[in-house]
């Protein structure tokens, strides 16, 4: 969506990736030592991610489509406040050189975007696998590890997103189960397995009526 909002050109888009991974990897060191450091301190704090997933189970479910509104992101502002701008790409540099001046360049801006919005995306991801484990070496390298597989398979994903429309769908579920299940952590807690069937579950059925409501629309037409 950013991509195609900011108008990247594909040759472009393997560098903005490569940075933005490695900018996401630090990023989500830095919020799993926080969470985690929060929950030791303060276990009730457990409470308040459960809510935070149930209310990005509810944003997911609502059966809306994000925009992505750069004109009013902040970065976006203050950059185009306090630097020059070069609204082109200029192979793959983040800054560029024009008169004695020093320019931003669209493809800088892009990054930007891209790290602000998964930053968003970690407030939600951090305690749901909180929720899972406790240890910081699995949550950690967890995260790195499905980071990298991303970005590997961004281009295949990428062109498989819209066949799948259902999956936000179980994803949203997933992030419901989830949230109830660190709400009940004191009362009941459910265990590993059966939440692994759960998500495999719902995973497993959303692919499956998507895949089934693609192949319905291909007869009709």
């Amino acid at each position: 969506m950013i991509f195609t909002v900011m108008g990247v050109p594909k040759d472009n888009q393997p560098h903005i990736l490569k940075w933005g991974i490695l900018s996401a990897i630090v990023f989500r060191i830095i919020f799993i030592l926080l969470g985690v450091g929060l929950i030791n301190l303060f276990h009730h704090v457990i409470y308040l991610f459960g809510a935070i997933l149930i209310y990005a189970s509810y944003k997911m479910l609502k059966d809306k489509e994000d925009k992505i509104d750069y004109e009013n992101n902040f970065l976006i502002k203050y950059m185009r406040k306090h630097f020059n701008i070069h609204t082109g790409f200029e192979k793959n540099k983040f800054f560029i050189k024009k008169n004695g001046k020093t320019y931003v360049t669209s493809l800088f801006l892009t990054l930007l975007l891209i790290e602000s919005s998964d930053i968003i995306f970690a407030v939600d991801s951090i305690p749901a696998v909180i929720s899972i484990t406790k240890d910081t070496f699995i949550i950690i390298t967890s995260n790195i590890f499905a980071i990298l597989g991303l970005r590997a398979l961004y281009f295949a994903l990428s062109g498989l997103v819209d066949l799948f429309h259902y999956l936000k769908y179980g994803v949203g579920l997933i992030l419901f189960f989830v949230g109830i299940k660190m709400l009940i952590s004191e009362i009941f807690i459910i265990p590993t397995t059966i939440s692994m069937g759960v998500i495999i579950f719902l995973l497993t059925a959303s692919v499956i009526l998507s895949l089934i409501s693609k192949k319905g629309k291909t007869k009709e037409i």
